[in-house]
């Protein structure tokens, strides 16, 4: 039997998911956890089968701690509920490490789907999600353009995106200033963007911000 954490600041979200867990004969405990950091504490807990993570966390971005949970806790799965379409996020997260990504607004039968997939050892992928991933392995399809971007890049970018300054990023994530200067290179020449507004602006208009 599962131990699961959901990590989501909003409390109705949270009950919501909590009941759907209790009742279902494979978790013997759910965890809550309304902040980023709160996630990270219960994290270092030790024991959690499984995560189910916002992407839009009020204090820490989500993706920071995806990538946290993956380097630092492999043996917990991570399934990512997000409000964001699948089109604009789920290839990079799952590129990040999750076992799984599913919009907020699924069914309760999909929720447990994926939730007992992943406890399974496999990995979770939607209809939508099984198209946009057969369109980026064939190279077609309308696939945004920040798919084409690597874990890190893109964790830099929605940083990047919001108005953070490089010297900020490097701090948060314990890299030099001249390598998150790299990274932004690399995001401005995959994107063919000239500077941090023109990521900002993309950011606003795919619906990468909320």
């Amino acid at each position: 039997m599962a131990r699961v954490l959901i990590a989501d600041d909003h409390a109705v979200v949270r009950a919501g998911l909590r009941q759907f867990l209790v009742e279902d004969r494979s978790v013997r405990e759910v965890g809550e956890a309304a902040t980023g950091q709160q996630t990270l504490d219960r994290l270092r807990t030790g024991g959690w089968d499984l995560l189910i993570l916002d992407i839009n966390m009020p204090d820490r971005s989500g993706l920071d701690i995806l990538k946290y949970a993956r380097c630092g806790f492999p043996e917990t799965r991570i399934l990512v509920l997000s409000g964001f379409p699948e089109r604009q996020y789920a290839l990079n997260v799952l590129r990040a490490g999750a076992s799984g990504y599913l919009a907020k607004d699924s069914a309760a039968e999909e929720l447990m789907k994926a939730v007992h997939m992943i406890l399974q050892g496999r990995r979770y992928v939607s209809a939508t999600l099984a198209e946009l991933l057969v369109s980026d392995i064939d190279g077609e399809g309308d696939r945004p353009i920040h798919a084409q971007l690597s874990e890190r890049e893109f964790q830099i970018f929605c940083k990047l995106a919001t108005g953070r300054a490089v010297s900020d990023i490097a701090q948060e994530l314990c890299l030099s200033v001249k390598t998150v200067s790299t990274y932004r290179s690399r995001v401005l020449e995959k994107m063919n963007f000239k500077t941090n507004a023109d990521i900002t602006s993309y950011a606003l208009r795919n619906g990468l911000m909320q």
